[in-house]
This record gives structure tokens, C-alpha cells and sequence, in this order.
């Protein structure tokens, strides 16, 4: 009784102190950088962004707008990916600086702080110390580039504007602009504007050629007329004038103003979750990021890479993904190809949603709203394409396997796409519990697509319900009951019975689905002690495809965990291991980062491993997809690749190392689930969500929670786990 009196105590105390010796969040590298996907570093303000080369004679900056595509309108049919069909993500252009002084240079050091969002590069030349600053900024919608030269140095040179898509720049005074419109009839455009510091700026044919400067700052802007409208034909204002205002409007203030509000918005979100699992001896920490990824990858322990890690997943999503914008795409947004991997699309076989895992637990709630607003926004399209396919009379949506901005539908049917979506859409509620977001739009979505799933499963002579024609992703035949399919239904269906009950509203329905629920196929123990994958029990203990989709239920899904379903929980450990080369002919092998073998060794495979056997309790085997994903399919600049480069791995370890600290689908927050032995000794974080409305802070020593704060809006009761024991306490009132 004492021992549950104090733990609740705890509850109480304010965890200080835990951040003020932390390693500072930061990418840095002793070089400019060579190659764009491997080397080059991020900014963005969720609308735009640019791959930052660091360079000294030259700098290259690449440039993204996220609306900047080809194909037609409401496309439905084969995956193509040319000016027309289903189209691809563009690359927007660049812009370049030829400077006078040099290429040699000493003391040369690149970084982006992940907490700040700005991008800093320095070195010295004929004994002049050349300092570089970059930004997106969110509030202002222009990205920031300020060149400055230290003590009597100067800046002279050249620049250049350049379109991947065709268009000729023109200079006029100390402003570069293009304008074009693609084969779509998309217009574009953008602008680059440049102030500075002594000396001049003077446009010279199609350049801007600056002398005796000792500071040159531009500005730039890139927009298109895309509109997230089907009913406007997803087009709308044309774009240069947003963008003559949107500078205008930059240009009237500072530049230290801009970076102030710049660091003030970025910094309120990146700042708002932080985990300490350890600390890195400082002689470590003081090496360039690319040598101490490849230390780490050898074997070499490192927490604070770690720490940095989970950090950058938080600072990609932030930097492409805000409200009023689109959703993260395959590569965020930044691209430079106009053919990319897979049109650099949104999959939603789920890479789009492994991209949001992290948006919710993460606490980066509003970072989830382009992908809500995206699932609206294509609903209308999606229902004409799924009516075609399944026939006129077809109630609700659902979806191809690759989608466009322009309700384009590509490849395949992934037919459960829509319920994998609507899970995002209710998670959003279950973890901010706004009433109103829930009412008017969590609710009808999640409703319509039950519908759909009531018009299409079907019924077996014994009454069991399976879902037609389905497909293990991408894996295995089409055929009745693939479990993968089953799992998704049964989470929709849950997830609307949990939505219509907060609500009060729809008994009758939700009896409805409450029976097609008892009546989906349940999920089968095979053979050899596996989860099956199909009905069938047909798996191979030898098989190590890189999709788990059977697991669904496991994570991201709510149906399978070792507390409630222990029997299944022990047959999808099974299942992975066989997945991860750890079965079979290789039953006897210890379960190593090495022994994920082949197939498996895929930029997003290893995160949702690892919060799979974070949810099954497994917290080294967690701990080593981390190391897996650093080993194996990750590139110097800490991007992700496939390969090639994808942006799921990023941002889906950021979603995952959370379900390695905390937990909160199975009804309870259970603290430091499946915490690896490395991170056991000493550590903290602050900041996690949990579903209903808490936020958590918690540190440990020695494995165990020795004080944690759980705050929501009002003070409410909720149910905790500590070494796994259960009790009752209650929220304290957040933090305004």
C-alpha cells in the first residue's frame, strides 16, 4: 500500500532538470556536400523546401514546392508516370551562386539543428571567415538564405535561377523570377529576391551579379495553382501574386526578425518531445554525425545518435508536413528528379502511413492535418474510381495502391486502403479527444467506409464473414480472407463502435457493425505455432518478405497484445522471427541485427519491426531494428533509403521508439513497456502522448520509473501500468 501511495505521488512531481545536460540536436559534417540524397541536408516549411549543398566556390540550393505535379485529373487506371496518365512529383529547380573567392578554404563545418530548424555552414578563406545561414520559414512561407563575410571580406559573384520544368528566368533589379505552365495546365512559379550589405546587386541578362558585398541575403518563394478542390478541378489563384505579396511582405521586416519567428514556431513544435536514453562520452559527440553513424553501425554504442534519431523524424515531418498543406509524400518533399522512385507518390499499402505514426505520440498532433485534409479532400474521386470498379451501386471508398494530389488513382487496388486511412482519422481523435474534430470529421468518414465493408464482405455458409478478392501486401495470391484484410475491417469496425459511443448516436448501427464484428474470420494459429496470413495454413517458417501485413494487428492495429490476446501475441512473435530469418533452418540461431536477412533489410521495414516488437513486450529486439536501420539502409546525411532514398524509415522510427517508452492501446498508459538494456540505466522523456488526451513525462534508473506527470486539459482518472502492475490515479491539469 505504501509503495502504491508513493508511486501515485510521483504522479505529481515535475521531472527537472532531465533536459539541462543534453546533448545539443544536431547534424553536423566536416565537408560541403557532394551527392543530393546522400549528403545534402533538409529545410522545409511544410509547403517548400530545399536540399542545402554547403558548398564554397558554389552553392547549389534545390528547391521543392509539395504541389508541383504532372498527370491529369482524377486519374484511374495504369501506373504511369510522364507528363500525363497518373503523373509524378516534380522537381522545381535551383537556385545557384558562383562566388569569386575560392574553393580552398580551412575550418569548414556544415549543420542543422533540429530543434531550431536553422541550417549553418562556415570556413575560412585568405584568412576571412565566411559564415552561411538557412530557414523555412512557416510563418512568413518564404525560405531565408543569408551569406555573410566576416571582418573586411567580401562577397562578389553570380546567380542564377533555374526551372526543371522548362521555364527561362528573367533578372530584373535585385529580383530573378520564373513562371510556366506544365502539360497539365498546372501553372507555376517562383521568385528569389535579394537584399544586402554594402556593395551591389545588378541584374545582368538572366543573372544577378553582386560585388563588394559583405552580406547578400535572398528570399524565395515557389508556388502553383493547385487548389485541394475536386469540384474546382483542383485548380485555383494563379500563383505569382501570392508570391509577390508573400515577399513583399518578408522583405518589409528584418532579417532578424524573420529568424526570430522562424525559431519561435519551429522550435514550439520540435521542442514539444524529447527522450534521454543515455549519454555519449563527449569525444564522441564531437565527431562529425556521418563517422559517428558508421562507429554506431559498426557495433559502437551511442545514445545521443539515437536521441538525434528520433529527433530528426520529428524535424522531417514538422519541415513537410503543416496544416494547410499536403501530406508528406515518399521522399517528404524534397525531390530532385522529375521521374522518382515510384512518382514519389503517396503509397498507402503503407508508407503514407507509416509517415504519420509519429504524429500523435510524437506530440505533433497538427502535423496530422494535411493527411486528414488529404483523405477528404480525395474521398469524391476515390468514390467515382471504387463505384467503376465494384459497381454503381457501391456505398462508401476506398482506393489504388499509389495516389496523386489530383484524385489520381495508380498500379494495383489496395482494397482495405480506406480503412488503414480511417484508422488515422480516428487516432487523431482517440489521442486529442476534440468533440468537434470527432463530430464533424472523424465520424462520417469512419461511418461511410463501414458502409462500403457492409456492401462488400462476404458471407460464407457458416456465417462467417471474410473479406473478397484480397491481398496480403505485396505478397501471396488474391483470395478470400487474407488476414492482413480481415485485421484492417476489424480495427475499422472498432474504431467506428468506440467513435459512435463517445458520441451517443447510431445505436442501431452500431449494432449493426458490433455483429459484423463477431462475425469477421478470426485470426488462426498455424502449424508451426505461426500467425497465419491466410486462411490456409500455407506459410513458409523460411520466409523473410519484407511486408508483415498479417501483423496489422499487432501495430499499428489494436487487436493482438500480450496482456488480452497471449496466445495470439505468442504466434505473431513466430511469425516475425520467421520474417527475420530467425525460424526454420535457422531456429537455432541467436536473433541478431545480422540475422534480419535479404528481403528484409528495407529502409520501412525495420521500423514497423520495431514498434511490432516493441507492442509484443520485446524491447532488445526492438532496440535492434534501430540498429538494423542504421546498419543497413541508412545514408550519411541519416536519410533513409529503400533504397533508394525514402522518407518512411525516418519518419517511421520516430513513431516507433515511442512504443518502446510508452503505450496506451489496450485500454491502459503502460510506462517503459519494452525499454532495451542499454537505455535501462538512466533516462527520461518528456513530452509523449498517450490516447485520451495525456501527455506523459517519466524517468527511470535501473529500468524503473522512479517519477512521472500525466496531464490532460482537465484532471480525469486513468488506468497505469508500472512494472506491470496496474492502478488507478489521476491527470493533473496540463501546463498552459
Amino acid at each position: 500500500m505504501k509503495k502504491r501511495i508513493l508511486i501515485v505521488l510521483l504522479t505529481f512531481l515535475t521531472i527537472s532538470g532531465a533536459w539541462a545536460q543534453d546533448a545539443p540536436l544536431v547534424l553536423w559534417y566536416a565537408q560541403p556536400a557532394v551527392k543530393w540524397d546522400a549528403e545534402r541536408l533538409p529545410v522545409g516549411n511544410g509547403r517548400m523546401g530545399a536540399m542545402i549543398m554547403g558548398g564554397v566556390a558554389n552553392d547549389t540550393i534545390q528547391f521543392n514546392e509539395q504541389s508541383l505535379w504532372s498527370g491529369d485529373n482524377n486519374w484511374d487506371g495504369a501506373y504511369n508516370t510522364g507528363d500525363h496518365g497518373f503523373g509524378a512529383y516534380r522537381n522545381f529547380g535551383e537556385v545557384r551562386l558562383a562566388f569569386d573567392q575560392g574553393a580552398a578554404c580551412t575550418d569548414y563545418r556544415r549543420s542543422l539543428d533540429l530543434v531550431s530548424g536553422i541550417h549553418s555552414n562556415s570556413f575560412k578563406s585568405n584568412r576571412i571567415t565566411y559564415q552561411r545561414e538557412a530557414f523555412a520559414s512557416h510563418p512568413d512561407q518564404v525560405m531565408v538564405f543569408r551569406y555573410t563575410a566576416g571582418g573586411k571580406g567580401q562577397l562578389s559573384g553570380r546567380i542564377s535561377l533555374w526551372s526543371a520544368q522548362g521555364a527561362k528566368a528573367e533578372a530584373v533589379e535585385s529580383r530573378l523570377q520564373l513562371a510556366g505552365i506544365m502539360a497539365n495546365q498546372l501553372k507555376y512559379a517562383a521568385q528569389v529576391r535579394v537584399a544586402h550589405d554594402g556593395g551591389t546587386v545588378l541584374a545582368k541578362e538572366d543573372q544577378l551579379v553582386f560585388t563588394g558585398c559583405r552580406t547578400l541575403t535572398l528570399y524565395l518563394d515557389a508556388r502553383t495553382n493547385y487548389k485541394p478542390d475536386y469540384n474546382a478541378g483542383w485548380r485555383g489563384a494563379d500563383p505569382l501574386p501570392v508570391i509577390e505579396k508573400e515577399l513583399s511582405a518578408a522583405m518589409g521586416k528584418s532579417y532578424v526578425q524573420l529568424r526570430a519567428a522562424h525559431i519561435k514556431d519551429f522550435t514550439r513544435l520540435a521542442a514539444a518531445a524529447r527522450i534521454d536514453i543515455g549519454t555519449t562520452p563527449a569525444a564522441l559527440r564531437s565527431l562529425p554525425s556521418d563517422t559517428r553513424r558508421t562507429r554506431y553501425a559498426a557495433g559502437g554504442q551511442d545514445p545521443d545518435l539515437e536521441e538525434i534519431l528520433f529527433q530528426y523524424g520529428r524535424y522531417l515531418l514538422i519541415s513537410s508536413s503543416r496544416p494547410g498543406g499536403l501530406p508528406a509524400n515518399l521522399q517528404g518533399l524534397w525531390n530532385n528528379s522529375n521521374n522518382p522512385p515510384w512518382a514519389s507518390d503517396y503509397h498507402n499499402n503503407i508508407n503514407i502511413q507509416m509517415n504519420y505514426w509519429l504524429a500523435e505520440p510524437a506530440n505533433l498532433s497538427e502535423c496530422n492535418q494535411p493527411l486528414i485534409d488529404y483523405i477528404v479532400a480525395q474521398a469524391e474521386p476515390c468514390r467515382i474510381a471504387t463505384r467503376r470498379a465494384f459497381g454503381q451501386h457501391t456505398r462508401g471508398w476506398t482506393a489504388r495502391t499509389s495516389q496523386s494530389i489530383f484524385g489520381g488513382n495508380g498500379w494495383e487496388w489496395n482494397i482495405p486502403a480506406s480503412a488503414w486511412y480511417a484508422q488515422h482519422v480516428y487516432e487523431h481523435w482517440a489521442f486529442t479527444r476534440d468533440p468537434g474534430y470527432l463530430k464533424k470529421t472523424a465520424y462520417p468518414i469512419l461511418k461511410e467506409i463501414c458502409n462500403y465493408w457492409e456492401d462488400r464482405l462476404k458471407k460464407l455458409p457458416d456465417g462467417t464473414l471474410v473479406v473478397p478478392n484480397g491481398w496480403s501486401p505485396e505478397h501471396g495470391p488474391r483470395e478470400d480472407g487474407v488476414m492482413h484484410d480481415q485485421q484492417l475491417v476489424w480495427d475499422l469496425f472498432q474504431n467506428y463502435l468506440d467513435a459512435a459511443r463517445a458520441l451517443g448516436i447510431d445505436a442501431d448501427y452500431q449494432e449493426k457493425v458490433a455483429d459484423m464484428q463477431r462475425h469477421l474470420a478470426p485470426n488462426k494459429i498455424g502449424k508451426w505455432g505461426q500467425l497465419q496470413e491466410w486462411q490456409a495454413d500455407r506459410d513458409d517458417p523460411d520466409d523473410q518478405h519484407r511486408h508483415t501485413s498479417h501483423l496489422f494487428a499487432v501495430y499499428p492495429g489494436r487487436q493482438i497484445n500480450p496482456t488480452q490476446t497471449p496466445e495470439l501475441a505468442k504466434a505473431a512473435i513466430i511469425s516475425l522471427r520467421s520474417r527475420s530469418g530467425n525460424y526454420g533452418k535457422n531456429i537455432n540461431k541467436p536473433f541478431t541485427v545480422a540475422s534480419t536477412i535479404g528481403d528484409s533489410r528495407r529502409s520501412w521495414s525495420w521500423p514497423w519491426r520495431c514498434a511490432m516488437w516493441a507492442r509484443l513486450g520485446e524491447g532488445e529486439k526492438a532496440g535492434m531494428m534501430i540498429r538494423g536501420l542504421f546498419t543497413y539502409n541508412m545514408l550519411p546525411n541519416m536519410f533513409t533509403t529503400h533504397p533508394p532514398f525514402q522518407i518512411d524509415g525516418n519518419l517511421g522510427i520516430s513513431g516507433a521508439i515511442p512504443e518502446m517508452l510508452l503505450q496506451s492501446h489496450a485500454g491502459f498508459i503502460s510506462l517503459l513497456p519494452a525499454i532495451p538494456a542499454a537505455w535501462k540505466v538512466s533516462g527520461s522523456f518528456k513530452g509523449l502522448k498517450a490516447r485520451g488526451g495525456f501527455t506523459v513525462d517519466c524517468s527511470w534508473k535501473n529500468g524503473k520509473v522512479t517519477a512521472y506527470r500525466i496531464s490532460s486539459e482537465k484532471p480525469r482518472p486513468v488506468k497505469l501500468m508500472i512494472d506491470g502492475r496496474i492502478l488507478e490515479t489521476t491527470s493533473v491539469t496540463a501546463k498552459k
